[in-house]
């Protein structure tokens, strides 16, 4: 008789409901940091990095992160954006343009010499 209530009592362990899941990682919206920190962050980076030099402009509202700006190296657009994320931003709005890239929807140009 003890056996099959042992076994009775290990088939309840196996039936009973899962623990409830942790909370997801990430932050919701109203634990995510403020729009104001969120940029406090990005400028406090910005300031220590390279691309400081460029004169980015940076505003977050929402959580998203516009960026507005010119510079002549293509790496620094995409750190710019990776600066952002880092910083809490839930979405990047990079704005930036790249010296000498033609403008969005602008005609481009190919040269073609014949051998």
């Amino acid at each position: 008789m003890r056996s099959a209530a042992a076994v009775f009592l290990s088939l309840l362990t196996f039936i009973s409901p899962a623990p409830a899941a942790s909370p997801h990682p990430l932050s919701p919206a109203s634990q995510r940091p403020s729009d104001a920190a969120i940029e406090q962050t990005i400028r406090a980076k910005l300031a220590k990095s390279k691309i400081g030099k460029d004169g980015f402009q940076v505003h977050v509202k929402d959580g998203v992160a516009t960026w507005e700006g010119h510079t002549s190296v293509m790496q620094h657009k995409g750190a710019a954006t990776r600066m952002a994320k880092s910083a809490g931003a839930t979405l990047v709005q990079n704005h930036i343009r790249v010296d000498g890239s033609p403008a969005v929807g602008g005609p481009r140009k190919a040269t073609v010499s014949a051998p």
